[in-house]
């Protein structure tokens, strides 16, 4: 009888809060989305992207060396000159490419030129470069970065073989400023250059920060040979990196915001797609403010972890029991400190028209806030900006609690942290080396940092569709008052309506 009765009661309240229009408005959205997501799935069943654009990448040309390399080399220098002789003044175009100088193009700001770049930021993963130049320059393309005295025209230290063997032999010394491993054989790797193929971007793109997966979310070692569902360009169509990261002159397109400053020399999936990819108009108009990657990358790290959190100030312990995760990854380096890892991510969605401001070295902080190391720039406000997918990385580092700024420490090599454990004396050389005072005092400061994702493209059947964020009476993927809107823009009215 009481069953029967909190039946009756269920019932009757249901009946009283129902709204025909709310059911109306569901019913017609749920099937307004599944005949999109129909149409859209039968696009790409009944149409073949055009490969032709791509067709010599993907053919992998390559002309035998053999003839033209003699060798022996004593120097990884003198196969530059070699390569020189048949290319020659390729060095001039390489000695202003972003890859070379790890610097952005000019820009003013306040009145003062300058130009940032991997050279001269902070990051929250191994920091900065100065001071560490022989351990960070391992992923230069060039020979012998050791210190601040480097000769930046001098096209013999080019390395042409990080990006142009095809032997998959070649590798650099961890900790040698960019040079070889002694034992790699320089005239075999000389004779099997090619075209660039994944496996030589992969050496310093998809480990940065220490590691497969550290720093970018969305590159790490399954993208060297991945299946469709990790990316359905390079695993179902059999592009390379340079297939999309194309350029002249060695200029590679696609820099990132999270090291260059200006928004200049960007790639876009409308630059093959169009912004009318889609047989439904409604869904073209998301293009006016939402990106293709939003909907198109509904998640990164799907095959392998990518680290979302280092705390350094919890390094030097050398009692700690290391402790591997739930993915294998350890969890603690007494030379690092904490870290966190995660897989399958959900991105955090953000406006972005392009460009991103920077902390820079020097400037002030407050301590009892998140310091922010790259703040997008775009809101709802600013018709060239879209929603974007990233990652946001976090941590404590070190700074200067008297000077209120970041310190640059000396981690690696003579009086680095990882020989002393002592932060005052990392500190005092880092800072030394960039020419800021350091106070003798230290402290840990939260920093953000936002890295964008563009790479792990989905298959069409694990895209978003329109109930992943669209959800009457409920919590989507997007958090639209964040976003600057009033409520679901379905309901509410899109910022061109």
């Amino acid at each position: 009888m009481k069953i029967l009765l909190i039946a009756v009661f269920v019932l009757f309240l249901g009946v009283l809060l129902y709204n025909p229009e709310d059911h109306a408005e569901f019913v017609k959205h749920r099937a307004e989305d599944q005949q999109v997501q129909d149409e859209y799935q039968q696009e790409q069943t009944d149409s073949q992207p055009d490969l032709a654009h791509f067709q010599q990448n993907l053919a992998g040309i390559r002309v035998d060396h053999t003839p033209y390399i003699d060798g022996p080399f004593s120097t990884p220098q003198e196969v530059t000159e070699t390569c020189l002789i048949c290319h020659e003044e390729m060095d001039l175009d390489i000695l202003k490419t972003r890859h070379w100088n790890w610097l952005g193009e000019e820009f003013v700001e306040d009145g003062e030129s300058m130009k940032l770049g991997k050279q001269n930021i902070i990051n929250n993963f191994c920091i900065a470069v100065p001071s560490n130049w022989p351990r960070c320059t391992s992923c230069h393309i060039g020979y012998g970065w050791k210190d601040e005295t480097f000769d930046f025209t001098d096209g013999y230290n080019i390395d042409c073989l990080i990006c142009h063997d095809r032997t998959g032999t070649y590798q650099k010394t961890p900790t040698g400023a960019g040079m070889p491993d002694p034992s790699v054989d320089l005239v075999k790797v000389a004779r099997g250059v090619g075209k660039t193929t994944i496996h030589n971007c992969s050496i310093c793109h998809f480990n940065g920060g220490g590691g497969t997966g550290v720093k970018h979310g969305d590159m790490d070692e399954s993208m060297i040979n991945p299946t469709p569902e990790i990316d359905v360009h390079m695993g179902a169509n059999g592009f390379t990196c340079a297939s999309c990261h194309a350029g002249e002159n060695h200029q590679i397109l696609g820099a990132s915001h999270g090291s260059m400053e200006a928004g200049t020399n960007h790639i876009s999936c409308v630059d093959c797609h169009g912004d009318q990819p889609h047989s439904r108009k409604i869904v073209n108009n998301h293009n006016k403010s939402v990106a293709c990657e939003t909907c198109h990358i509904p998640s990164f790290a799907r095959e392998e972890p990518t680290k979302t959190w280092w705390d350094w100030s919890t390094a030097g312990n050398k009692k700690r029991t290391v402790q591997p995760d739930e993915f294998g990854k350890a969890d603690y380096d007494v030379m690092k400190g904490d870290f966190a890892w995660e897989k399958d991510v959900v991105p955090e969605y953000l406006w972005y028209n392009g460009e991103a401001d920077y902390y820079h070295i020097g400037d002030q902080l407050d301590p009892g806030e998140p310091l922010k190391m790259n703040i997008l720039q775009g809101n709802i406000e600013d018709e060239t900006a879209k929603i974007y997918p990233f990652k946001v990385m976090r941590g404590k580092q070190i700074y200067d609690t008297r000077n209120r700024y970041l310190i640059v420490p000396k981690v690696y090599g003579e009086g680095g942290y990882w020989q002393t454990y002592d932060w005052n004396t990392a500190s005092e050389l880092g800072m030394k080396e960039i020419n800021l005072p350091y106070s003798g005092r230290y402290g840990f400061v939260e920093t953000e940092m936002t890295w964008p994702i563009n790479h792990m493209v989905a298959p069409v059947n694990k895209t978003l569709n329109c109930r992943s964020c669209h959800v009457i009476g409920q919590s989507g993927r997007l958090n639209w008052e964040a976003l600057g809107y009033a409520g679901d823009p379905m309901r509410t009215g899109s910022r061109f309506r």
